[in-house]
This record gives structure tokens, C-alpha cells and sequence, in this order.
């Protein structure tokens, strides 16, 4: 409308007259996927990374690898349902990114390039809050017809007033709230895919049109199965949607993480400069608080840096002339002089951030209702065929017509498909209600299969703060008498317990912070000094040889102890995957019952014990807090990180802890087994009940009210054995 009134508004009406047919639809962003910048490969392919947007669920993502694997020239497709990033490796020669981006529009998604704005959709929930609505409204009519059938004490003109406004609330159901099923089953058939849209598509569409038939002749349809499959199917697809977490966000949260400008000493003095600035070789000054711009190595001066988002461990790293910094981290005292060994790309916070990115561009595997989904849709359209061929041969059409529709309406795909969702959505509401948040059901249910557990020492076992772990009264007064006014981790540590002691806090004089070593001061008529006395420790004294020593560590969450155990329990193994020192390793290890211990394992340290894990067979689940924690997390089979942990590890993880305890891991596995068990009992009775109950109606066994009558009761053994799933959780915990 807007094209025509510019039309119309600059005089050019004629176009109209003069045009010999309809323009064809531009590509989407046609011009953007002309511009995009590719990147060459050495087998002569070219390589692009674009985001797809209206995936739904697993399902979309395997039919979108499919149709664009089957395209001539396409050598690799590869779609993330965690980022909805997708990877494509073509032959120029044969095909264009413009081509595939059309394929994938043509699927009913929404290619975009990088960096483009996505487009939102919130009609999903409306759909569902429709089909809701109206499912409670038909399935209430429908209870007084049936009521009214039975005891025949229903007014003729009100049932037929009831059957109306049943086909009235379930049209929009069915043509609307539905429309994400035919748009799914029509991209399907057009890029020759079936999809378990299909089935429910055609079910949809049968319902409706016997409903209309019936009303029509005034007899009692199946609107109620219709709304109510609708609307629980919505339910499925918006959880779904919910769950889902984008995980590019977590390459841009480590790289967020280095300043912008930088302070560089050059002849005529300091200058602040935008850090893509800086070169190799260049002398930056980094102070007290600050970030680093740059890796670099240590030229003048003493401090203590926080490693925390290389190594993450809480514990302040000295440093000194010769000793290696690392962009991102923060200098908590001194003041540096660094010399640039890499800039940019070259970082090692930079390198973090594309192999986490590139490891979250991982593909999803097909479900087993996805493989399952042709079979059932072309079993079930060649039985209703022979169906109405046989009874048409020998009985006539309105025998035929009869018991095909039976035959579609009591093969039930709305049991099927509901399956997987219903008790994984039941499966995500009790590991959710015991504080632990999934991305997708799939997510969940991996855990089933999940042979190691390797868990991160601070912040995961630990509680991931400082804190005093032995220290007398006396000792402990005099050092938060010196520390009091100071921000120091280690200063906040030893005031935070004497707090917590009710020991009052004397006020020092002449205090002097000596940046790396420690503080000195004056308290009881004495001058004291507070110095790093190595292995956890502070060592405190005065002018005489007296010593006392005040330990620090991190304490171990109240719960770990009891979670390690469980987890034993289930037969799986507990490893400690720490960047901490061997011995304190020990020590959590000790405190925690963890058999198993890898210490000093830096982030590629990490993420290659767990690949080679996976390579021996194993299944290994991680679970981590901090922003080095990252690529551990993305290459884990199962990824868990910590609420309280750094932005870019919750958004890449496949589940969070919400609560500051280790024991939603195990109410985790417990949902995940309940949930897994549900599933493939559903998916059984699923098949069963439609294997029989098919052969029954084509036999002409089974009439239309009473495939009505069964459809909606397979349905309801699904949505109680997914229910079952919450119980079989609370019953364990108490066991």
C-alpha cells in the first residue's frame, strides 16, 4: 500500500497500465547476502556464518540442515539451536549465498547476515492464549452435548446452538493458532521433506472439516479434540522457545571485558589511545583497578592482578618484572609498565571468544520422534488410502468416507508428537523448582547419558570468595585493624570474619600499603606488618620475631560434601577440574569426597581433558562459573554454570544453577531419568496404541465418535504419564 501511494503521489499511475505482469518477490536482504564477505576454503569452497531466526524447536533446525545439505553445490550446512547461528560451506561455482538464504525463507524462517537487527515475533503466545481459551470454552460445550447424548435430556435447539458456537471458537484454532503446523507441513512437502508437522497438520484440517460436516448436518463433531490438541501442542512449542539461549552474547561479554583506550608512553609522554591502536612492541601503563588493553609482559613495577578471567581462581596473582598479564584482567594494587606482545585477535581473551563461538556453532542431533515422523505420516496416508479404496469397492462412500475419517482421526500424532514435549516440559518444571534452569528439553535429557562429571573448583565446589579459614582473635584484630579501609580481596576477607566474630575493629595509624607485599601500621603502641606468607596464608607481626599466621581459602558450599556422595552414587565418575594449585586441589578434594583431581588446568587445559574424555567414550558433563570456564562448557556433552558466574558462561551453558548450592545437579539427573523414562513409555504406548487402533478402524471396527472418544483419551495417558514425572522426582528426594 505504501509502494502505491508513492506510485500514485509522484504521477506514475501508467506503471500499472503498462506492466505485462506481477514483479517477482525480492530475496530477503538480497543485497546484504550479495555484500557479505565469505571466506574462502582450501578445498575451493567458500565459508559464511549468518544467524536464521523463527526457529521453533530441533525439528526445524534438522529440516533447515536437510534441505540446504540436499542443494546442489552445498558441501556442509550446520545449524545451532543454542545461537540460531548457522554455518555454510558452498562451491561458488554452483550456487550463491543469496540462493541459500532464498532456500531457507522458503522454509518459513528469517535468514539474516551478522550484526543485521533481528526481527521479533511475539504472535506465538497470542496463538496459544487463543487456542487456550478456546479449548476450555469447546471442551465445555462439548461436555454438556455429551451429557445431553447420554441422558437425552438436552433442548434439540440447544445442542444445536452449542455445536455452532463450537465451530465458531474453533475456526481462528484452526486456521490461525495452527498456523505454524501447516507452514511446517507446506515448507515440507515443497522442499520434499515430511515432517512430523504433517500428521498434525492433517489432523488438524480432518477435525475441522468433519466438524463442519457434522454441524452442518447437526450431529456432534471432534472440535473439542481439535482445540485442546492445538493449544497443548502451542504449550510444547512455547517452551521451546523459552528455553532457548543465544549464545553469540557470550563471545561478546568476554570481549566487553577490555578496555577501549589505553594510556601509551611514548618520548613526549602519555597518551590515551583507543586500544586497536595499539602495536606490538608499545609500553602501556596500566593502574591501580584498571584493566589490561593488551598481553604483555611485566617491565616495571609490583602488584597483584586478578587472573580470575584466565584461570578462575579468586586468589590475587603477584606480579613483577618478567611475569605475563593478559588482557581483560584487572590490577588490584601497584602500578605496571607493560610492553604489548599481542593486540586484537592475537589475545589470548580474543582466541577465548572465537573458539567459544565457534564450539557453540554445533549442530542438534534428530529426536526420535523427528526420525519416526515420515514412517508414522506415510504408514498412516496409505492405510487410510487402501481404507477408502476397500471400503468404496465393497460397501460404497459413505462407508468409505467413514472409515477413513476414522481412520485419520484415530491415528493419533497429536500422542506422538506430545510425547517428548509434555514430559520434558514436566521434566524442566522440577529441575527448575529445584534450582536448576535448562535451555531445551534436550538439554535435560542428555544427562541420562552422562558418564563423568567434571566439576570446577571456584565458585562450583566453592563458594568463589576469599575468606578466613583459621586465624586466632588476636591475630585476626590486629590485621582488620590494619586492612579496615582497604578494598584488597584478601583485606575483606579478614574484616568480614572479625566481623562476623563481633571482634571490635581498632582504627591503626601511619598505615602504609606496599603494593604486591603487604601493609604496614601502627596499632597498641606497636608498628605492625601484614605480608603474603604463601600457601593461602598472611603472616603477621611486629618488631620481634613473633609470627602469627592467619590462612585464607575458599570454604566449600554447605551442600557439596552430601552432592559428590549422591552423585557417586549413581555410578558416574566425580572429577575436580581446577586452575588452582595442586594442594589446595587436595584439599577440596578431601573436604568434598572427590577421588579424581586435575589441577592447573588453564582454559585449552580444560577443554581438552574433556575431549579427550569424549574421545575414550565417555559422556562428560561440566559445570563452571567464570568466563574461562567458557569453552569447557561449550564442548562438554552437558554444560552447567553457576548463576552468580560471569554473563558469558550462563549464556553459553545448557543449564544454570539459580541458587548458591551444588545440589540442583542431582535433582537434575533425577528429572532428567524420570523424564527420559516418561518419553519412551509415551512414545511406546504412542505406537502401540496406534498400530492397533489404525488396523481396527480400517477394519471397520472403530467409528468416528469412537476414535473421537479415543484420540483425546491417548492423548490423556500421555499428559499422565508426563505428570507421573514431578512425583517420581519428590519420591526419590525422599527415598
Amino acid at each position: 500500500m505504501a509502494a502505491a501511494d508513492i506510485i500514485r503521489g509522484a504521477g506514475l499511475e501508467r506503471y500499472y497500465a503498462e506492466r505485462e505482469a506481477f514483479p517477482a518477490r525480492p530475496t530477503p536482504l538480497d543485497g546484504a547476502w550479495t555484500a557479505l564477505t565469505t571466506e574462502p576454503q582450501a578445498d575451493g569452497t567458500v565459508a559464511a556464518r549468518l544467524i536464521i531466526d523463527g526457529l521453533r524447536c530441533a525439528s526445524c533446525v534438522w529440516l533447515t540442515e536437510q534441505v540446504l545439505a540436499r542443494m546442489p553445490g552445498v558441501a556442509e550446512a550446520t545449524v545451532s539451536y543454542a545461537s540460531g547461528r548457522a554455518l555454510l560451506r558452498w562451491d561458488p561455482a554452483r550456487t550463491t549465498l543469496a540462493a541459500l538464504a532464498g532456500r531457507i525463507a522458503a522454509l518459513g524462517y528469517q535468514p539474516r547476515p551478522l550484526g543485521v537487527e533481528p526481527h521479533t515475533d511475539r504472535t506465538l503466545l497470542l496463538r496459544l492464549g487463543l487456542a487456550a481459551i478456546a479449548a476450555v470454552a469447546v471442551m465445555g460445550l462439548y461436555e454438556g452435548l455429551y451429557a445431553g447424548w447420554w441422558y437425552g435430556a438436552i433442548d434439540a435447539r440447544m445442542a444445536t446452538l452449542f455445536r455452532w458456537v463450537s465451530l465458531a471458537l474453533a475456526t481462528p484454532v484452526a486456521f490461525w493458532c495452527a498456523a505454524p503446523f501447516f507452514a511446517g507441513a507446506t515448507a515440507g512437502l515443497r522442499q520434499r521433506v515430511l515432517s512430523m508437522d504433517l500428521p498434525i497438520a492433517l489432523g488438524i484440517i480432518v477435525l475441522w472439516v468433519h466438524g463442519l460436516a457434522s454441524t452442518l448436518q447437526n450431529r456432534d463433531g471432534y472440535l473439542d479434540s481439535l482445540t485442546m490438541l492445538v493449544a497443548l501442542l502451542l504449550v510444547g512449542r512455547v517452551l521451546e522457545a523459552r528455553g532457548r539461549r543465544r549464545a553469540a552474547d557470550a563471545a561478546t561479554a568476554l570481549v566487553a571485558t577490555v578496555p577501549r583506550t589505553a594510556r601509551r608512553s611514548t618520548p613526549l609522554g602519555i597518551e590515551r589511545v583507543p586500544t586497536e591502536l595499539l602495536r606490538v612492541g608499545d609500553t602501556i601503563d596500566v593502574g591501580s583497578g584498571e584493566e589490561f588493553a593488551a598481553d604483555g609482559i611485566v617491565t616495571e613495577g609490583t602488584g597483584q592482578v586478578r587472573m580470575s578471567l584466565i584461570t578462575g581462581e579468586a586468589e590475587p596473582v603477584p606480579v613483577a618484572p618478567g611475569d605475563q598479564v593478559v588482557a581483560g584482567s584487572v590490577l588490584l594494587d601497584g602500578a605496571l609498565t607493560v610492553e604489548v606482545r599481542a593486540t586484537g585477535g592475537e589475545t589470548v581473551l580474543q582466541r577465548m571468544a572465537d573458539e567459544l563461538q565457534r564450539a557453540a556453532d554445533t549442530g542438534v542431533r534428530a529426536s526420535g520422534v523427528d526420525r519416526i515422523a515420515p514412517w508414522f505420516t506415510v504408514v498412516t496416508l496409505v492405510v487410510a488410502g487402501i481404507t477408502f479404496a476397500g471400503w468404496l469397492a465393497f460397501r460404497g462412500l459413505d462407508a468409505a468416507v467413514a472409515s477413513t475419517v476414522a481412520v485419520l482421526v484415530v491415528a493419533c500424532p497429536c500422542a506422538l508428537a506430545l510425547a517428548q514435549p509434555l514430559a520434558g516440559a514436566a521434566g524442566l518444571g522440577a529441575a527448575a523448582r529445584r534450582g536448576l534452569l535448562f535451555r531445551s528439553t534436550q538439554a535435560l535429557l542428555d544427562l541420562n547419558d552422562i558418564t563423568v562429571i567434571a566439576l570446577d573448583k571456584t565458585g562450583t565446589v566453592t563458594a568463589g570468595e576469599m575468606t578466613v579459614v583459621a586465624a586466632d582473635d588476636a591475630a585476626l584484630r590486629i590485621a582488620a585493624g590494619l586492612e579496615r579501609f582497604s578494598s584488597h580481596p584478601i583485606a575483606r576477607a579478614i574484616v568480614a570474619e572479625a566481623t562476623r566474630r563481633e571482634i571490635p575493629l581498632p582504627r591503626a595509624t601511619g598505615v602504609h600499603e606496599l603494593a604486591g607485599v603487604g601493609v604496614q601500621g601502627d596499632l597498641d603502641g606497636r608498628r605492625w606488618s601484614l605480608t603474603t606468607g604463601g600457601a593461602g596464608s598472611v603472616c603477621l607481626q611486629d618488631g620481634t620475631a613473633a609470627r602469627s599466621f592467619i590462612r585464607l581459602g575458599d570454604a566449600l558450599r554447605a551442600d557439596a560434601a552430601g552432592t559428590v556422595a549422591a552423585l557417586h552414587a549413581t555410578g558416574r565418575r566425580v572429577l575436580l577440574l581446577t586452575g588452582d594449585h595442586g594442594r589446595i586441589a587436595e584439599q577440596v578434594a578431601t573436604g568434598t569426597g572427590i577421588r579424581e583431581i586435575i589441577s592447573e588446568a588453564d582454559p585449552r587445559t580444560k577443554s581438552s581433558v574433556i575431549l579427550r574424555l569424549q574421545q575414550e567414550g565417555e559422556r562428560v558433563l561440566f559445570a563452571g562459573d567464570g568466563i574461562n570456564d567458557g569453552l569447557a562448557l561449550s564442548v562438554a556433552d552437558v554444560g552447567v554454570a553457576m548463576g552468580s558466574g560471569a554473563a558469558s558462561s550462563v549464556l553459553i551453558a545448557d543449564a544454570v544453577i539459580s541458587s548458591a548450592a551444588l545440589a540442583p545437579l542431582l535433582a537434575g539427573f533425577r528429572a532428567a531419568r524420570a523424564a527420559g523414562d516418561a518419553i519412551r513409555i509415551n512414545l511406546r504406548f504412542s505406537l502401540g496404541y496406534n498400530v492397533v487402533a489404525i488396523l481396527a478402524a480400517a477394519a471397520g471396527l472403530v467409528n468416528p465418535l469412537v476414535a473421537a472418544i479415543l484420540m483425546p483419551l491417548s492423548s490423556a495417558v500421555v499428559i499422565w504419564g508426563a505428570a507421573r514425572v514431578e512425583t517420581r522426582v519428590r519420591r526419590e528426594e525422599m527415598a
